[in-house]
């Protein structure tokens, strides 16, 4: 992730108007996450600091969290130390991946003593430590001994010691001859890993972003770069300067076509071209309060729906294998119509065929030309009961075929079914995604009841997009979801719209009795390629037609209807429209 010391810079920038303000309360939600409410004039702000190894960061949030009934007693040791302390100061080291809160508060014996906390945002190292005004360590939210590290132990009673630096430039303060100094003795080919190492404080994708500048999108060696690329690294870090310093960042987060958060920044990123989309937001503590708690969600819900993801996996193999089973059967069915001939000819010829006989040629009166036709027998029957046998075959087989066709019908239409679960899943975006399909599932059998009193979250209302043209656009978020909007919900002069034969939500846009232009019907279509399972096709057919038309048959599964007098459209799956035309 981009937390590096120069956003951690920004950072401190937005932190600066908390100073005056006083502590109000001290919170631990989890072994490695504090938040400290400071009261200022302006109102009460919630700073978070956490020291987890995936997630290190220190902002203003505006998301709640829930605290143990418990405080923990790192918990109670800030609450004793820094209650109504005044903070006094926010410090920073260069570019150094660490904040100093300078905090004025009194002792057990009243005086005043200045109490600090070092907020360490160092990956895996990440720290929070409390020092005294002697620089002493009071405590931290998490002890280094000797086992842990031998370079540097952070444990009570301690003196604190600044983690190991080495020499690099800072890039808010470094000269132009001082960084061609550097370049030109630079030992490792790619410019934008010889950035990361001449520069402290910034992160891989701000030194992938100031290469990318300088050589134009052209992959650029350090040892081979022109005079022109030069100038324009140059330029491009003084920019980010000026930007950092004068408070003029653009802070964006970028995401993949899945729409899973991948990084950050506080410059505007253009390395990742049509590959990534950019959210921008306002500031950076809004842009990682935005960034962890989305993908904290994400990663919440993949955990939720893996179980969900096994049961259907399973669920189509066995359903898939038993099909595949019944579709031989079937195929054997296809000697039916030998087994009633050669009862039929045996019951004809019985007068030429003994007890005993194994077999029995006789011609085949069927055929025009009568040709010859051996019939296996039975030694133990009697010619009347090997002619019954043949015909009991038949009878057998017929009934079989009409079996078998059903059943095969079934299964198709319930691997069609998981498909469509399985689908809406892969798109669930929320835990009452999640929790909604579950319920449709049990609802059908597919997942025993496991009992519990507490009553399941109200189903989310379906997606809603606002086409170019003005018209409100619906999408189902589920099976059930989709047969409320197509069947309940739907006006008959509202256009319907599906991906023809392949899986997917339900789409409406809602007319109120005019007629929509083509360019809303295309942006319709486009939304539900995307919200399917076509969503990945270079082209993806959508049928559409009026709402009137769309019928469910009897006692078809959650999600199943039928439709006519329908018109197709081919389109492009576009997921930057789509999520552009989201309300």
């Amino acid at each position: 992730m981009a937390l590096d010391g120069a956003f951690l810079y920004a950072v401190k920038k937005e932190l600066l108007p908390l100073i005056g303000g006083r502590v109000e309360k001290v919170h631990q939600p989890s072994r490695e996450e504090i938040i400290i409410s400071i009261r200022t004039r302006s109102g009460s702000r919630r700073l978070y600091i956490s020291a987890n190894a995936g997630s290190a960061r220190v902002h203003i949030t505006e998301n709640s969290v829930d605290n143990p009934q418990t405080p923990p007693m790192f918990c109670m040791l800030l609450r004793k130390r820094l209650g109504s302390g005044k903070l006094v100061d926010i410090r920073q080291d260069g570019l150094e991946r660490i904040l100093f809160l300078d905090f004025e508060c009194v002792n057990e014996i009243g005086d005043i003593v200045t109490v600090t906390l070092a907020c360490e945002i160092m990956g895996r190292c990440s720290n929070l430590i409390i020092i005294s005004e002697e620089g002493k360590v009071i405590d931290s939210i998490k002890r280094v001994d000797e086992d842990m590290s031998r370079e540097r132990m952070v444990l009570p009673g301690m003196k604190y010691t600044l983690p190991p630096r080495d020499d690099r430039l800072n890039f808010l303060t470094a000269e132009a001859d001082e960084i061609k100094a550097r370049l030109a003795a630079a030992d490792t080919k790619e410019l934008s890993k010889t950035l990361i190492r001449i520069f402290e404080g910034i992160s891989p994708i701000l030194a992938r972003e100031w290469a990318f500048f300088a050589g134009r999108g052209v992959h650029i060696e350090s040892d081979s770069i022109t005079e022109d690329q030069l100038d324009r690294l140059l330029f491009t870090i003084k920019r980010t300067r000026e930007q950092l310093i004068n408070g003029e960042c653009c802070f964006s987060a970028v995401s993949d076509k899945e729409g899973q958060l991948k990084d950050f920044s506080f410059v505007r990123l253009s390395q990742f071209g049509t590959l990534m989309y950019t959210k921008e937001l306002s500031g950076a503590s809004e842009l990682l309060d935005y960034f962890y708690s989305e993908r904290d969600r994400s990663l919440r819900t993949k955990q939720r729906a893996n179980d969900l993801f096994k049961l259907l996996m399973n669920l189509t193999e066995r359903t898939s294998r038993r099909i595949s089973v019944q579709r031989d059967e079937l195929t054997a069915c296809a000697e039916k119509d030998r087994a009633k001939l050669c009862g039929d000819l045996i019951s004809a010829n019985m007068y030429r065929i003994q007890k005993g006989d194994s077999s029995v040629t006789v011609e085949n009166f069927y055929d025009e030309s009568c040709p010859q036709m051996t019939i296996e027998l039975d030694v133990r029957k009697t010619p009347a009961q090997n002619a019954q046998h043949y015909y009991s075959e038949y009878k057998k087989c017929v009934t079989a075929e009409e079996k078998l066709t059903e059943q095969i019908s079934r299964g198709e239409e319930e691997l069609q079914y998981l498909e469509s679960v399985f689908d809406a899943l892969t798109r669930a975006s929320s835990e009452n995604d999640i929790i909604q399909l579950r319920l449709e599932l049990r609802e059908q059998g597919y997942v025993r009841y496991a009992g519990g009193k507490a009553k399941p979250p109200k189903a989310l209302p379906p997606i809603e997009y606002k086409s170019s043209d003005g018209f409100t656009i619906l999408v189902g978020r589920n099976n059930k979801q989709n047969d409320q909007l197509s069947l309940k919900f739907a006006e008959k002069s509202d256009i319907w719209l599906h991906t023809q034969l392949i899986t997917g939500s339900h789409v409406l846009i809602l007319t109120d009795g005019e007629t929509p232009p083509d360019r809303t019907i295309e942006e319709a279509a486009v939304i539900a390629a995307v919200n399917s399972s076509g969503r990945g096709s270079g082209q993806v057919p959508v049928d559409y037609c009026l709402a009137r038309y769309v019928k469910k048959p009897s006692g078809a599964k959650p999600g199943k209807v039928i439709f006519t007098n329908y018109k197709t459209a081919f389109v492009k799956p576009d997921a930057e429209l789509e999520q552009s035309l989201r309300v």
